[in-house]
């Protein structure tokens, strides 16, 4: 991983530390190296490769390059930071976990919004990776996914709810294939801005890294589609609430921010989530106390309105389905309830719509 890239800044007479080392295919066709690199490297921009280039931390065959430098089959490609590469090991952590179930094969918790799930670059501790290896020996790692024992997928840092962790090897294999073929059942729920047009609905639209910010996620279309990733989400309108409504969205495919992405596309953000605009007053009224009372709603729950609610999957030892829900966390629970209020006063006239 590379988010190290995205902090660094020149020191006088600084030592220089290679973290990575690219030998380009052989077949590589001419790339700049900056689209090159940000196609290669996670969370970094070509703006951060540019500033790296610029200030000699990037070289090709020893030598340094200019941004439009095109890359050639066989170049290696060096980058060398100020700061040595960070090891490997995770901290263990007394971290408390909130286990639902738990046989020797696996385990089902629940994650509480604003935990981290692994470690990474301004993570590296107080995630639920680190958790786990304290409470727990000799996870398994899926190949290419070092660094993260147990996991088979993941929620992003402020969304709540249930995740599945493998013990065992056998495990982690048996649920990888169920997340590799969909067969897993998740379903979650939403608070989002206005009401959709449909009470229920399929959003089947390609996600993709925004070039403009690899920190979101956005829907591939027209001559990009084919680029993006194929991305399902089947939603439904359980209570529509004026200005917000709480949906049951339930993922048929598991990409980066699905829900998030997808929402946003069709013109529903998620309330209250900073990435995707859903932070804003997206629906209602100019009025000073409904700008109140949403902010204290947003005070109330300090982040993105999306809550894994169910999981369902086949053990992958016992072959026994299992289903699992949770209920939702406070902060959610506590702004569904004032959003019920306001219709309530809306209705009997106390307030203006």
């Amino acid at each position: 991983m590379s988010e190290e890239i995205n902090s660094i800044e020149p020191q006088e007479e600084e030592v220089l530390f290679e973290h990575h080392r690219i030998v380009v295919d052989k077949g590589q066709s001419l790339l700049r190296i900056d689209k090159f690199l940000s196609d290669r490297l996670a969370n970094t921009s070509r703006n951060k490769i540019q500033h790296a280039i610029h200030n000699g931390f990037i070289q090709v065959n020893g030598k340094a390059i200019k941004p439009n430098y095109k890359v050639h089959p066989l170049d290696v490609i060096t980058i060398s930071l100020p700061q040595p590469p960070r090891s490997g090991e995770i901290k263990p952590e007394n971290i408390p976990l909130d286990i639902v179930y738990e046989d020797k094969h696996l385990i089902v918790l629940n994650k509480k919004a604003g935990m981290v799930v692994h470690p990474a670059y301004n993570n590296w501790e107080g995630t639920l990776v680190n958790a786990l290896v304290y409470h727990f020996q000799q996870l398994p790692e899926m190949q290419g996914n070092e660094g993260r024992p147990g996991l088979v997928h993941r929620l992003d840092k402020d969304t709540s709810g249930l995740m599945v962790v493998a013990k065992t090897e056998e495990a982690m294999m048996g649920l990888a294939r169920q997340f590799f073929h969909h067969t897993i059942e998740r379903t979650y729920w939403a608070l989002v801005w206005g009401e959709p047009k449909q009470s229920k609905g399929t959003i089947n639209a390609p996600l993709g890294r925004n070039p403009k910010d690899r920190r979101m996620v956005i829907v591939y279309e027209g001559e990009l589609a084919a680029q993006g990733r194929p991305a399902i989400t089947h939603y439904e309108v359980i209570k529509p609430m004026y200005y917000v409504s709480l949906l049951r969205c339930r993922l048929e495919t598991g990409r980066t921010h699905q829900i998030r992405a997808h929402m946003k596309h069709i013109g529903h953000p998620i309330f209250n989530d900073p990435t995707y605009g859903g932070d804003q007053i997206l629906k209602g009224t100019l009025f000073s106390k409904y700008r109140a009372f949403v902010e204290n709603c947003f005070k109330l729950m300090p982040r993105q309105a999306l809550h894994a609610q169910s999981l369902g999957f086949e053990h992958p030892i016992t072959k026994e389905w299992m289903h699992f829900e949770s209920s939702l966390p406070e902060d959610f629970r506590l702004v569904l309830e004032k959003w019920e209020r306001y219709c309530h006063a809306v209705a009997r006239g106390e307030i203006d719509s």
